[in-house]
Order: C-alpha cells, then sequence, then structure tokens
C-alpha cells in the first residue's frame, strides 16, 4: 500500500459569493446567499429565484495571472472558450497563484489535470447566421410550412456560415486542454462529464496518480453551470427547481436553485510540498465514485451513496492500520502453501483489527458535506443513507448543506462545497446550513448548528447526480 500521502496547497473559485478565498468564506460564515432573482440574457425577468451569475465576466484580471506572457495567451485564447472553459481557467489560474506554483516553476511532466464539467452548449449567437442561412426567405412558402429549418440545406448553406474553430469552444475536455497549454502542464490529463458527481471523481483519480507517484502535483476541478438558456428550459422540464429558496434536508423543502460557477484544488504529495514551504490545508485520504442504474430506472441513491461513503471509510481504515503492511510483507515473504495454524491466528487478528479500524474511523469523522439537492427524494436517500452508516455512532454526526447559498451549478457545485469544508476544516470553524428551518423525520441526520457542532478534524463531502452516480471524499487534517 503505498504510503505517498496528497494534500491541498492551492484554492480557486470563482462563484455566486466570491472570487476570492476570503471573500467566499466571510460570505458562508455570515450566511449571505447568492440566490436573488435573475435577469437572464433574453431580458426577461426570471419567474424563480436564481444565484446571480459566478462573478465573472471573462476580464483577464479575474484570472489573477502574473506572468505577462501567460496574460497575452488567455487573452489571445479566450475566444475560444464558452463561459465554462474561462470560468475553470480562471479558477486554476486563482488556485495555482494560491498554492505559490507559477509557469516554469516544475518539471512539465510532473503535473497532471483532472477536470469535471456537465455537457457545455452552444449560444444562439453562435449559429443564428447558419440556422437562417437554411431557413426559406422570408415570405416565401415550402411544402406546408412557413420558414421552417431545412436540415438538406445544412451542409452546404449552413456549414459555411459557422466559425472554423466553433467546436472548440464547447468540448467538455477543453478545460483540461486549455490549462495544460496555458502552464505547460505535460502530466496525466482526463476529463470527465459526470455532472453533480464529478467532484469525487477528479479527486479520487488525482490522489490515486499521485500515489502512484506518476505525478507530485494534480490540477482538480469542475465548472458547470445552468443558466444557458437551453439548458435552464431543460433543467425546469426534468429537475425538481423550486420557485422559492432552496432548503436542503428541511420538512418544506421544494427543490432547488440554480447557478453557475467553476473552482479548483491543487494537490499535491506531502513532501513535495513540505520542500517547497506550501501552505498545507488539509490531507486527502481517499475519493470513491460509483454508479448504479437498471432498465426500470429505479431510484439507487440510498445504496450507491452508502457504498461510497464506506469505501472512503474501509481504504482510511486499511492505510491507517499497522498491520496491513505487516499481512503483506508476510504474504509476499512466505509460501502460503506453508502457513500454519499461527498465520491463519495471525490473519483472523489482522481482519479484527481491520474492522476495529473502520469503527474507529466512523467514529472519528468530524462532519458531512451532503449534496444536499433540496428536493424531497434526493434528500431523504441521501440522509437515510448516511444515517445507514452513521446512525450507530455514540455522538451524532454534525451535516452540513451548502446549496442554499449558491443553487445547483452543476459540476461547479461538489468544488465549491468541499472547499467551504477545507476551510472550515483549517479554521475550525463551521458555517450554517441557511434555510433549514423545520427537521423532516424522512431524513434522519442532525444539520450543524455552528455555535454548538464542532468541525472535528475530518470530514466526508458527498455528491450525487440524477444519472446513478454518487461520490464521497475523505479529507483529514494534516498530520505532521
Amino acid at each position: 500500500m503505498s504510503r505517498r500521502r496528497v494534500v491541498v496547497t492551492g484554492i480557486g473559485i470563482i462563484s455566486p459569493l466570491s472570487i476570492t478565498v476570503d471573500g467566499f468564506w466571510e460570505s458562508l460564515l455570515s450566511g449571505r446567499s447568492g440566490v436573488r432573482p435573475y435577469v437572464p440574457c433574453w431580458r426577461t425577468l426570471c419567474p424563480l429565484p436564481i444565484a446571480a451569475p459566478a462573478l465573472f465576466c471573462g476580464d483577464i484580471d479575474e484570472f489573477d495571472v502574473i506572468d505577462l506572457v501567460q496574460r497575452k495567451a488567455i487573452k489571445k485564447g479566450l475566444k475560444l472558450m464558452s463561459r465554462e472553459i474561462q470560468m475553470a481557467v480562471a479558477a486554476t489560474s486563482r488556485a495555482l497563484n494560491h498554492a505559490e506554483i507559477y509557469v516554469g516553476q516544475l518539471p512539465p511532466d510532473r503535473v497532471g489535470i483532472s477536470f469535471g464539467s456537465d455537457y457545455i452548449l452552444t449560444t444562439v449567437e453562435d449559429v443564428i447566421d447558419a440556422v437562417c442561412a437554411c431557413s426559406y426567405p422570408s415570405g416565401q412558402k415550402s411544402g406546408n410550412s412557413f420558414g421552417q429549418f431545412d436540415f438538406r440545406r445544412w451542409g452546404k448553406d449552413g456549414l459555411s456560415k459557422m466559425q472554423p474553430l466553433w467546436q472548440l469552444k464547447y468540448l467538455p475536455n477543453m478545460p483540461a486542454s486549455h490549462i495544460a497549454i496555458l502552464n505547460n502542464f505535460h502530466g496525466p490529463s482526463n476529463s470527465i462529464t459526470l455532472r453533480e458527481a464529478s467532484v469525487g471523481a477528479v479527486v479520487a483519480e488525482s490522489v490515486s496518480i499521485i500515489a502512484s507517484g506518476r505525478t507530485d502535483v494534480m490540477v482538480a476541478g469542475t465548472t458547470g453551470g445552468w443558466l444557458h438558456p437551453c439548458k435552464l428550459i431543460s433543467a425546469l422540464r426534468n429537475e425538481e427547481i423550486s420557485n422559492e429558496i432552496c432548503r436542503p434536508f428541511d420538512l418544506n423543502r421544494n427543490g432547488t436553485n440554480l447557478g453557475d460557477g467553476a473552482a479548483a484544488i491543487i494537490l499535491e504529495e506531502h513532501e513535495h510540498a513540505k520542500k517547497r514551504g506550501a501552505k498545507i490545508w488539509c490531507e486527502i485520504i481517499a475519493g470513491s465514485c460509483k454508479m448504479q442504474r437498471d432498465r426500470q430506472n429505479t431510484d439507487y441513491k440510498r445504496e450507491v451513496v452508502r457504498r461510497v461513503i464506506k469505501d472512503v471509510l474501509k481504504y482510511s481504515a486499511l492505510r491507517n492500520n499497522e498491520f496491513a503492511d505487516k499481512k503483506n510483507k508476510k504474504i509476499i515473504t512466505e509460501n502460503e502453501n506453508t502457513l500454519d495454524k499461527n498465520n491463519n491466528n495471525q490473519n483472523k487478528k489482522h481482519d479484527k483489527d481491520i474492522e476495529y479500524a473502520y469503527a474507529m474511523e466512523i467514529e472519528q469523522i468530524g462532519h458531512i458535506n451532503a449534496h444536499g439537492l433540496g428536493s424531497k427524494d434526493s434528500d431523504k436517500a441521501e440522509a437515510l443513507a448516511i444515517n445507514d452508516v452513521f446512525g450507530g455512532r455514540s455522538e451524532p454526526t454534525p451535516v452540513v448543506a451548502a446549496k442554499g447559498f449558491w443553487g445547483n451549478s452543476g459540476a461547479g457545485t461538489g468544488m465549491f462545497e468541499l472547499i467551504a469544508s477545507i476551510i472550515a476544516l483549517k479554521t475550525q470553524k463551521l458555517f450554517p446550513s441557511i434555510n433549514h428551518k423545520t427537521t423532516d423525520p424522512n431524513c434522519p441526520i442532525t444539520i450543524a448548528e455552528p455555535n454548538k457542532h464542532k468541525t472535528g478534524n475530518s470530514f466526508i463531502k458527498i455528491a450525487i447526480n440524477p444519472q446513478g452516480h454518487a461520490s464521497a471524499i475523505l479529507a483529514k487534517k494534516e498530520k505532521e
């Protein structure tokens, strides 16, 4: 079992609350929400409360880049980036600067990227000329339609009106591509499209890559949003959207709000971080991402959330159990055929030690940062899964739910919430779960109260998407 430890050394945020770490944290502690009525691009007041767009307009100063050559490259590349990609690059630039990692400082092949996103849609402005070119001229009828789009003309008349590099603005692998090019990173690179569950997947993959020795540093980030006109329409048709405010786990909850944003963290091998004098925010112990679905579209949220929680707890128990290495060495150095009764007894003792370590992990988790979507079914399933694992604790496990601050921004949301608990762990202060007023008996969890509950020395972050994926991350305070 690898002993290369992975720590967080940098944070970058593009959120409806703030684009600075200090501003983000101050808003959380004060209970100030970024959700408010929103006027979308078509200038009609949206009938729903929506998280204001992330405080970001694509200005080069928002990227927090000092290097003049890199600033010029980013400004030149902005026209090839959709809003989601721009936010991803900006969040990463801010995270690298926060970690004090600059272009050319590290060996290129020792830095990698894992970035998560939603599906990224084109804008109406990008296709309107091409669509018009394939529509019948005004006043001219064709068949039984008037001014109808003609698919047969797309290849000849439509494509010629599209920008040559149009598709590069919307491919979900482009956040990682731009980040690698702008920073000269040559290490492993991957793009994940698991919506809200992306956060656990990118962090788990990044931790695995560093632990295996393939890199010393990984950029792990997510970007997303629901404020694109077509995505907003899709959400209103298919998602449980509140016409008021998002109340995670509250008895009177009636859905989530919508928003956008991006965030990234810099993950680094512990000794590597110490040698360069980096500030360490916490240690990431493990991550897990799983999926369960069937043809009947059965809701397995409770089962899959329970599984990812158990995964990270078991990994932590194994890693921290001193008998794990002893057992592995014994199996390697001795022929299994010669193991005698004493060895079998030792193996049984080892298994009991692991069970004890797992039970201790459950008792020692400081708090849980829940997905807390604000929908009736999702919150109930998640709460039951948490109770399945932690219900037998000697003391209730405090649970925080942050979507009252920024709603659901798809893939971007999970990284906001992970960062919130990372800062809470470092400062030993819990933030409130705003809008939660009335306990729901169907959600058997304890919502944290900042003045009553402690942050603890560890936390688990949970994330869920509607397609059946769930992910979890276990983080702890750094051990010297």
